[in-house]
């Protein structure tokens, strides 16, 4: 399990990405980078970072799925995820 301040503070950065997007869109659709500049550094989605949805890993994370690779390993076994079953061959 992540720290839950690593969680939070990737919510946060989220929430960040949000409440500036329309504006960033707009000053760099005008091309005014000095006004970009000014926002704040968290309000770039390029500092976002993918996290596991159940245990928040940050590493090892299936984009498909949402989670990391742990996580999706212990649900596949249990049978919670449908349509994955174990490979034999």
């Amino acid at each position: 399990m992540a720290k839950t301040s690593s969680v939070a503070r990737e919510v946060r950065r989220q929430q960040m990405v949000a409440k500036y997007a329309a504006l960033r869109k707009e000053l760099k659709e005008k091309g005014d980078y000095e006004a970009l500049r000014k926002l704040p550094r968290d309000s770039n989605p390029v500092r976002l970072h993918n996290r596991c949805k159940i245990s928040g890993r940050s590493r090892a994370y299936l984009r498909k799925f949402g989670m990391s690779r742990i996580a999706f390993r212990e649900m596949a076994l249990e049978g919670k995820i449908p349509g994955v079953i174990k490979a034999s061959w």
